[in-house]
């Protein structure tokens, strides 16, 4: 996977900083151009992989590529606040806070320079919940949003409470954990829940399974009413600059939707099956998966390419669809869930998992 113009740098090992366990290898290669993208975006990158139950940090040091791993099992919703990060994963939801402080000081030294320790989690049961994304409540205080996709609802986080529903699509008749319509992404827009996508309008038991390929729609919230359909399993709807930006990921494509018509113009198409999204500035980075003929993708048009995908990060252009950097994984991982950006971050350490050998320890200022 590269930009066109350019050769790929040599393959290199990602692996944890030094000292920690090692719980991932995995290879990569990347365009030249990628560590300058970073740089002038102004920005880390959070990348979280289910299968390799891994959040990632993805960073420059020194001109290279820098990685941090952390793992949590069944890694997929990443949301980035200003001091905290949420991630969702295997039957919770973890929150890493902001101990940037400490940066420097992690080895090898002065590679970090922003720091997010795991502090908590908030246990919600096998909800399959997709995206996450942080919002603002009335007093204007954080608010996290979760897409239950088990219960085809948006729900929020309570201690006393598996989870709380606050808005379910129009179609779905009931609460139930029937995975009715595969709700899977989440648009915000001024601190509130703008759109989602769902693989079908369906209100039957598993009943998006059916047309998947065709099925697929961008919901508006709250009404519900659809704003574009016939797209083939659709993820990671994100609102910027004032336009709807979604992933056809059957397609492989990466397009804008025109609010008044629901036409959509496709911006990129990707060598990948394309999930998780974030946006800077003119910038698009598009998560990458490689896929297999399965129940879930079979039939998808991109499936006909299957042994061509790539696992990775592309990274494109709004203005002229150009992929102007690309990060590919060559063996380790194969898939990519979320996508998500640290503004004014250059490199961020992820601290430890618990047990660790290298686990941090944060104590109060005995003053």
């Amino acid at each position: 996977m590269t930009a066109p113009g350019q050769e790929p740098a040599p393959q290199q090992e990602a692996a944890p900083r030094a000292g920690a366990r090692a719980v991932l290898e995995a290879n990569y290669t990347h365009s030249p151009s990628f560590p300058d993208v970073l740089e002038r975006a102004g920005c880390s990158l959070l990348v979280s992989t289910y299968q390799a139950g891994q959040l990632v940090s993805i960073g420059v040091d020194g001109g290279r590529v820098a990685f941090d791993f952390h793992r949590f099992d069944q890694a997929m919703g990443v949301a980035v606040g200003t001091d905290q990060i949420a991630v969702g994963a295997r039957g919770q939801i973890w929150f890493l806070r902001d101990h940037s402080e400490l940066a420097a000081r992690i080895a090898p030294p002065d590679r970090y320079d922003r720091c997010f320790l795991a502090r908590g989690s908030t246990v919600t049961g096998g909800i399959q919940g997709h995206e996450i994304a942080w919002g603002a409540d009335a007093a204007g205080e954080p608010e996290l949003w979760v897409v239950n996709t088990l219960f085809s609802c948006l729900a929020g986080i309570d201690p006393a409470f598996s989870f709380v529903p606050r808005w379910r699509p129009p179609f779905i008749t009931a609460l139930a954990g029937e995975d009715r319509c595969h709700l899977n992404g989440l648009a915000m827009r001024d601190g509130r829940p703008a759109f989602v996508t769902v693989m079908a309008q369906s209100d039957r038991p598993g009943g998006w399974r059916e047309s998947r390929i065709t099925s697929g729609a961008v919901l508006e919230v709250p009404s519900g009413q659809p704003v574009s359909t016939g797209i083939a399993m659709p993820h990671s709807p994100r609102w910027h600059g004032g336009a709807l930006y979604v992933l056809n990921s059957g397609m492989g494509n990466l397009q804008r939707i025109d609010l008044a018509t629901g036409e959509r113009e496709t911006v990129a198409a990707l060598p990948g099956y394309a999930r998780g999204l974030a946006i800077v500035g003119d910038l698009a980075f598009v998560g990458l998966s490689k896929i297999r003929e399965t129940a879930i993708f079979g039939g998808a048009p991109i499936a006909q390419f299957h042994d061509q995908l790539k696992c990775g990060v592309g990274v494109i252009e709004l203005t002229t669809g150009d992929t102007v950097a690309t990060l590919e994984f060559t063996s380790g991982l194969e898939e990519i869930f979320d996508v998500q950006v640290v503004p004014g971050a250059r490199c961020v350490a992820l601290g430890s998992a618990p047990g660790d050998g290298d686990e941090i320890w944060v104590v109060p200022d005995p003053r």
